[in-house]
């Protein structure tokens, strides 16, 4: 491509020109993420955008003119307490989904769902979930060395291959909501148990269960500072130049635009 199409307006008028479906998207999104950063101001919890919204942070100031999912993270302690707030505090157009809030959800991570919209990512996990709409994932950091989260993976697997493979069978899914009970309320429990008495490491990746393994330096992350993302200011990694090339390598290059990938299959709002 010539680097007159790399401009951000060109990017904007070829991904996401206002007025259409993503853009609209994309500032829903945007909307639930400025209602997540009221309330963690107003109860002190700490989180920063991450992945590709950071990315978008940095490189465009904004989204990444083709994303269409936004992502924060906060360490487990922060994330247990935002659990017990969040449904207390947010406005009716919003739902907290974890397990405790819709007991088909079983992801160990959570999300918060815009009320008024229907997304589809074509995902047999999410046939039975309550809420269906635009969303932004939260989540949680753990310390724990990263055998112990590939474990944590393996415990947890099987739950989504049953999920992937038989999403309308009550039968595999009660296996599977068993599965969920097993992990997150007796092996997990010991792991963490196990990583307070004999790990000692700095690097922190994600929850036990979310199948990403990518390792934070807390180093990189705190202490925090502001970054402007669509004209709004949102709380970063204070060395967001090394947790980013940690991530992504070389972030400031653009990717093959040929290939690129979106998580929606249909959205109505």
């Amino acid at each position: 491509m010539t680097h007159d199409e790399l401009t951000p307006q060109a990017l904007q008028k070829r991904y996401n020109p206002e007025g259409s479906l993503l853009r609209r998207h994309q500032l829903r999104m945007l909307d639930i993420l400025i209602e997540l950063d009221r309330i963690c101001n107003k109860h002190h919890i700490t989180y920063w955008l991450s992945s590709g919204t950071l990315l978008g942070a940095i490189r465009h100031q904004g989204f990444i003119p083709w994303d269409d999912d936004l992502d924060v993270e906060l360490p487990y302690s922060e994330y247990k307490k935002l659990m017990k707030i969040l449904p207390a505090e947010l406005p009716s157009w919003l739902a907290l989904q974890n397990h405790e809030q819709d007991s088909n959800y079983l992801y160990c991570y959570a999300k918060l769902r815009d009320k008024n919209s229907l997304l589809d990512e074509g995902l047999p996990y999410d046939c039975r979930c309550k809420e269906k709409g635009i969303y932004i994932d939260i989540f949680p950091m753990e310390k724990h060395p990263i055998w112990l989260h590939r474990l944590s993976e393996l415990t947890f697997g099987h739950l989504y291959k049953i999920l992937r493979l038989s999403p309308n069978d009550n039968h595999a899914f009660r296996s599977a909501l068993r599965l969920y009970k097993l992990n997150t309320k007796f092996i997990y429990p010991c792991l963490r148990l196990f990583t307070t008495c004999f790990y000692w490491g700095s690097n922190r990746t994600f929850g036990m269960g979310i199948p990403l393994r990518s390792k934070r330096n807390f180093k990189h992350v705190y202490p925090l500072k502001k970054a402007i993302f669509e004209g709004h200011e949102f709380p970063v990694p204070h060395d967001s130049d090394a947790m980013l090339r940690g991530i992504y390598g070389d972030y400031m290059k653009l990717p093959d635009l040929n290939k690129l990938q979106l998580h929606v299959v249909s959205l109505q709002m």
